[in-house]
């Protein structure tokens, strides 16, 4: 399978020209959107929350991974294989978790280029064709490379802000669960919030935090809105503390 994750969002017309691409070129391979609203231009905040969501696919499930505002720039253009998945898109930090957590990784630059090239679209052509190519079993012009150029080694290896806010508001942050004691409390917004396991623990209206589906520390209001009701917002820090 094809995973997309972006930040281009769903309106417009971006979305659906990397995937006629990939039918174009992989016909026969489900495509699957995971994130099309990961945090706008922001590679950073957004490699955890990509480390955080690829280990539930299996491989050789294939990532066409594009945040990347610095595209037609000299950021180089690479596919990372991490224990047996596949990441296609920009070395601007983007993998950086993911590389970093797998125990069998490879970095290969994108020598392959398209007859067309535009400047302000490698989702489209470039790191849309060379994914389908690579998920459908075609060749691609590829070459070893070490590790990340663009590595930013001083990341923390959980990231203690919010990375991402869903639809119902709950706040997801790049500190995986299982870093922190069971019974810590989390700090943010002006608040101490416990741990509970899930919203049906939690009154109406009440603040918590637990572990979501995916091992992340997350912030919510059982009915009601963590980013409205606490003042969230991507990039809103937290602390942990005990009792």
């Amino acid at each position: 399978m094809i995973l997309l994750f972006t930040d281009f969002g769903l309106a417009g017309p971006y979305i659906g020209q990397m995937k006629a691409v990939l039918h174009r070129e992989a016909p026969g391979i489900p495509v699957i959107g995971l994130f099309a609203d990961a945090p706008a231009f922001d590679a950073r905040r957004s490699a955890y929350l990509l480390a955080a969501y690829a280990s539930e696919f299996p491989p050789p499930a294939t990532f066409l991974a594009v945040v990347d505002p610095g595209v037609g720039g000299d950021r180089r253009a690479i596919v990372v294989e991490a224990d047996g998945r596949r990441f296609v898109g920009p070395d601007n930090g983007l993998f950086e978790l993911v590389w970093r957590r797998a125990t069998q990784r490879r970095t290969l630059a994108i020598d392959w280029r398209p007859d067309r090239l535009s400047s302000s679209f490698h989702g489209r052509d470039l790191f849309a064709p060379v994914a389908a190519r690579l998920a459908s079993g075609q060749g691609v012009a590829l070459s070893a490379v070490d590790g990340l150029a663009a590595a930013p080694r001083a990341w923390p290896d959980d990231l203690r802000e919010i990375v991402y806010i869903d639809h119902y508001g709950n706040a997801m942050t790049g500190l995986r669960a299982e870093a922190v004691p069971a019974g810590a409390m989390v700090e943010i917004g002006g608040r101490r919030l416990a741990r509970l396991r899930t919203f049906s623990d939690a009154g109406e209206g009440a603040a918590f935090w637990y572990e979501n589906a995916n091992g992340l520390i997350e912030v919510a209001v059982n009915r009601g809105r963590a980013d409205r009701d606490l003042g969230l917002a991507v990039g809103s820090p937290l602390r942990i503390s005990l009792g």
